[in-house]
């Protein structure tokens, strides 16, 4: 016959099934980067802005492909330092980022690691060139 359960024996087991098959969560080893930034705007006033699409030449065999020309009255700001992370792999070549126009303001797109498309291809960097009163933007591209 069975006798009479204590109630702190009631207790010592319970918290033994409560925690007895814990287990603490194991060290991780793995580095993760602070996500990116969220992208600035600049707006330093008014600025008289034209946004045109035209269709440019290509290689022979390829289709053209169509450019957006921006020209803006506002100088574009400095560019912004930024934080080179880890090369993710050996064939990752760093974009640097840059100040494009986009909603009528200046916005900063930030730099990453990128696959080129060839072993050999160099980032020809975007940029704004002064032209006519104005700004024109030139779009980034792999060489």
């Amino acid at each position: 016959m069975l006798g009479r359960v204590s109630p702190r024996a009631l207790l010592a087991c319970g918290a033994l099934a409560l925690f007895g098959g814990c287990a603490s969560e194991p060290d991780s080893h793995v580095v993760s980067a602070p996500p990116p930034p969220a992208p600035a705007t600049v707006v330093n006033g008014t600025a008289n802005t034209t946004v045109t699409t035209q269709t440019t030449s290509a290689p022979m065999g390829q289709p053209a492909a169509p450019a957006t020309i921006v020209t803006t009255t506002q100088a574009p700001p400095t560019a912004q330092a930024e934080v080179v992370l880890a090369q993710p792999g050996p064939d990752y070549k760093w974009v640097p980022g840059y100040w494009t126009w986009r909603n009528n303001q200046y916005e900063w797109m930030a730099g990453h690691w990128e696959v080129p498309p060839h072993a050999d291809s160099t980032w020809m960097a975007p940029h704004w060139e002064p032209t006519n009163g104005g700004y024109r933007f030139y779009e980034g591209y792999w060489n």
